[in-house]
């Protein structure tokens, strides 16, 4: 429903910008979908980029298929693989098991394109990583 739409987007981007996470991913969801406001990449990447920084693994999930896929952003599989790595490590084992199992695929999978000299690179990134 269009009208529920445009509500959700409201009462989702009032929250993300007091720096709700959850709210920030869900955002991310509705302009990588089109759900309630204009299909936009650049917009879900940028919502789910500032999820992921708190930490929220769905959205460095998303932020890793962004980067693997170069949707909304330039396809970069050092980010890509950082992002999943950090998804993988961060999905709460109760909570988001298929996150972490998708995760784990999917940086698993990326890694066989890659150069060592990359995946380490990779790795340095998802260690030096910090929430913000």
């Amino acid at each position: 429903m269009p009208q529920d739409d445009a509500q959700a987007v409201k009462w989702y981007r009032l929250a993300a910008d007091q720096g709700d996470a959850s709210a920030q991913f869900n955002l991310g969801l509705m302009y990588r979908t089109g759900q309630g406001v204009p299909q936009d990449d650049a917009q879900a990447v940028k919502w789910y980029r500032l999820a992921a920084d708190q930490g929220d693994a769905s959205a460095q999930f998303n932020l890793g298929n962004t980067y693997d896929i170069g949707r909304g952003v330039p396809q970069d599989y050092v980010q890509a693989h950082k992002w999943f790595n950090l998804s993988a490590s961060r999905a709460l084992v109760t909570d988001e098991k298929d996150v972490r199992d998708s995760a784990v695929k999917n940086r698993d999978i990326l890694a066989a394109k890659m150069t060592p000299a990359q995946i380490a690179e990779a790795q340095k990134l998802a260690s030096a990583w910090k929430p913000k």
